[in-house]
């Protein structure tokens, strides 16, 4: 009698919880089925070193990050969480200064702003700017090196901004 009292209590509640799981230790609300990422505009300020596929690439990472990491389908815009934003620094700085006066290091720096929005519970909505670096040595050309450097550059974004719209961290 004990016994069917408790699996009767437990049933109850467990039936009343709504949890998510996933693998990637997203917490993302049942009540979302789709996600829309916008091509992310390249704004960075005249003078900067500015790279062409750097938009796109970042898009079809997010995008890629969205596919592989979670179970929403992915819809051109309205989703039921969206991502848009803009790529605001891309820039290149001398990091450690040696004893003649010279960088050793040089600092690679990308910051884009991303803006989630979240249909289903407008709460969890950012506006957000993100940034990640790489360091190379400055006896390195950088259009040699920045292929390697970008690509782990926009994987780190693309988990931050994951992380932040769905680790909640």
């Amino acid at each position: 009698m004990i016994i069917g009292v408790i699996f009767t209590i437990n049933t109850v509640v467990m039936s009343s919880c709504k949890v998510s799981y996933s693998f990637s230790g997203a917490s993302i609300s049942p009540d979302i089925k789709t996600v829309s990422v916008l091509y992310f505009e390249n704004r960075v300020q005249r003078g900067s070193t500015v790279n062409p596929s750097l938009s796109q690439d970042f898009t079809e990472a997010l995008r890629d990050k969205m596919k592989s990491q979670t179970s929403l389908n992915l819809v051109e815009e309205d989703g039921d969480v969206q991502f848009e934003g803009e790529f605001t620094t891309y820039k290149i700085a001398p990091l450690a200064i040696t004893g003649n006066q010279a960088a050793a290091l040089n600092r690679f720096t990308v910051t884009v702003r991303v803006k989630f929005t979240n249909q289903i519970d407008p709460k969890q909505d950012f506006d957000t700017s993100f940034s990640r670096y790489e360091d190379y040595p400055s006896t390195q050309n950088f259009e040699d090196v920045e292929q390697d450097l970008l690509e782990k550059i926009i994987a780190d974004l693309t988990e931050d901004v994951f992380n932040r719209a769905f680790v909640n961290w």
